[in-house]
């Protein structure tokens, strides 16, 4: 981490925000959201309609509920230019990739949605890790120095 703040949208001098962290944020609040929405479709059925078990389905739900709060948080985060939320968006798409293997292994409609899934966190990744996106978070080397061959 370093000791230099974030550039903020307020700050006159601040880099604009490169496109590909903006694909980013919102890759990962497109996960988030779909994530809240399984979410509030189990809790919903959980406790309206006729599960498999009810306390299962509620369970269920407040859980993928509050897991969408991390791609979410971090899709703030990376609009916001926040160093920290590296960290999140990458552990999402981390998690992503297995559940989108698990669809994949399905023999049924969820394939199309295992294929979205990969997809969605593959490329996400890509973004995250690039090297425009992370100087534009503020994250700097090991030690907190600079690579001397991106600032010529």
């Amino acid at each position: 981490m370093s000791a230099e703040p974030n550039p903020t949208p307020e700050t006159p001098d601040a880099e604009p925000r490169p496109r590909r962290l903006t694909a980013a944020a919102a890759l990962a609040a497109l996960e988030g959201l779909a994530v809240l929405a399984g979410g509030l479709y189990m809790l919903v059925l959980g406790l309206t309609g006729d599960p498999d078990g009810r306390r299962q389905a509620v369970t269920g739900g407040v859980t993928l509920i509050v897991l969408a709060l991390l791609p979410l948080l971090a899709a703030r985060g990376l609009l916001l230019r926040r160093s920290w939320s590296r960290g999140p968006a990458i552990i999402t798409q981390l998690m992503a990739l297995p559940v989108a293997y698990n669809l994949l292994q399905a023999d049924s409609l969820a394939i199309p949605g295992g294929i979205a899934l990969a997809v969605v966190a593959v490329a996400t990744l890509v973004l995250v890790v690039n090297p425009e996106t992370t100087r534009a978070l503020g994250i700097t080397g090991p030690g907190g120095a600079r690579d001397p061959k991106r600032e010529s």
